[in-house]
């Protein structure tokens, strides 16, 4: 591929993000206007740090659907810098 293609294509993926994030907002705030009743808020975070993750989280729900992302996450980048590093 030439470099041109490529630039491209990155600047096309920016911009596609850019709009899924605008897209997503704007739902967001679409459907807590709708409700009006109390809700409550649910939220987390993962940093991962080499191998090691670090989870924080409001309840219990979301730190063990964050435990299980960031297990797989780093257990995928594990297995792609050995195949990589085979290859």
């Amino acid at each position: 591929m030439n470099p041109e293609t490529l630039y491209s294509l990155g600047i096309t993926f920016i911009f596609v993000g850019v709009v899924i994030l605008l897209v997503a907002f704007l739902l967001l705030f679409f459907s807590s206007v709708k409700k009006e009743k109390e809700q409550k808020i649910r939220g987390g975070g993962a940093i991962i740090i080499g191998p090691i993750p670090i989870i924080f989280g409001t309840d219990k729900n979301s730190v063990k659907t964050l435990l299980l992302l960031s297990i797989t996450l780093t257990i995928l980048l594990i297995v792609l810098i050995v195949v990589l590093n085979i290859v």
